[in-house]
């Protein structure tokens, strides 16, 4: 069974990630397959959009398949997470500046590399179980496929509080925080699909969003992540609700990586570019395997699947401007280049 299904049917191109019992991970292999088929239909007449989902019940995609990197980072190869990651960010630009409409339906788990290959698709569509997230900070990577930049153009400080937890977002929370367009109930996505494919065209049936939690919690989020570094939110986090769940999953994460997340995130602010956003986290993902919590939070979480990671910085106040500085500084002549 092939990982990935791509055809063309009526005025579309179709790529379906066909790895349902590894939740749709996505491989390096995959990214590649996925980038040729969109080299091959920007100029193709008969592709007038193209959609992208996932096979399953279970997910559209929940992450980057890292086992890789694992192995590869326990016998000294830091090149291999290099390679995947140029390669990854280079399709996650594309994707999300293709001058044909990207539809993407996202199901279930939609996290880290699948926020790469799905939420930067023009029009993006969730249902009643879709659950979006960008965990990294809990495997010692910062929020990265062009994250930093949806984080940072979330409303208020949402963004900072959703990449330093990892929180999960349902459809509402997801529209709500830009990272989903359309609410459509997924019983009506096969006619939608056929609809798309007939037309040639992305129009959308009109279905009021979910209610978003994370709209009633803003308030809290912008008192509370109000502050220009990951250790000094965590401290000024109180007993709301807002402040119990940061603290539980801040308190679990890479103190390193959420440090290093939250200038990322600001220049993700700043300048909302997907482009700049993937050269600002290549700087820490070329670094990760070699000089980050990364190993260590996949062997707690895939490998050994403990769940007991022993990050090099014991708490958020151990991490100093120059462990920032040494992650997320330039990289010269080893810049990425898309």
């Amino acid at each position: 069974m092939t990982d990935i299904i791509i055809r063309k049917q009526g005025h579309a191109g179709l790529i379906t990630l066909n790895r349902p019992k590894a939740l749709n991970a996505l491989t390096w292999e995959m990214c590649l397959t996925i980038e040729a088929a969109f080299n091959d239909w920007r100029d193709d007449p008969d592709v007038d959009l193209i959609l992208i989902d996932g096979a399953g019940d279970r997910a559209f995609c929940s992450g980057g398949d890292i086992a890789d990197m694992y192995q590869s980072g326990q016998v000294g190869d830091f090149d291999y997470g290099r390679k995947f990651w140029r390669d990854e960010y280079r399709l996650n630009a594309k994707i999300a500046t293709y001058p044909k409409p990207v539809v993407a339906f996202l199901h279930g788990f939609t996290m880290g590399g699948g926020v790469g290959v799905g939420c930067h698709a023009s029009h993006r569509i969730v249902c009643e179980n879709s659950q979006i997230a960008m965990p990294e900070c809990g495997i010692g990577l910062v929020p990265d496929v062009g994250g930093t930049a949806l984080l940072g153009q979330a409303p208020g400080r949402t963004g900072f509080y959703l990449g330093l937890t990892g929180d999960r977002m349902d459809a509402g929370d997801a529209i709500y925080a830009g990272f989903a367009d359309y609410y459509v109930p997924m019983a009506d996505w096969p006619s939608l699909k056929d609809q798309m494919i007939n037309s040639g065209t992305p129009a959308l049936p009109q279905h009021p969003a979910p209610a978003a939690r994370l709209a009633d919690w803003q308030a809290d989020i912008d008192r509370l992540f109000d502050a220009s570094s990951a250790a000094s939110i965590l401290a000024q986090l109180d007993d709301t609700d807002v402040g119990r769940a940061a603290t539980k999953a801040m308190t679990r994460n890479s103190p390193l990586a959420m440090a290093c997340a939250v200038p990322l995130i600001n220049m993700g602010a700043d300048d909302p570019d997907i482009t700049r956003a993937l050269h600002n986290e290549y700087r820490f993902t070329h670094r990760a395997v070699e000089h980050s919590d990364f190993i260590e939070g996949i062997r707690a979480a895939i490998i050994d699947r403990d769940r007991t990671p022993t990050w090099k910085h014991a708490t958020l106040m151990a991490v100093s401007e120059a462990d920032i500085t040494g992650m997320i500084a330039p990289l010269g002549d080893l810049e990425l280049t898309l």
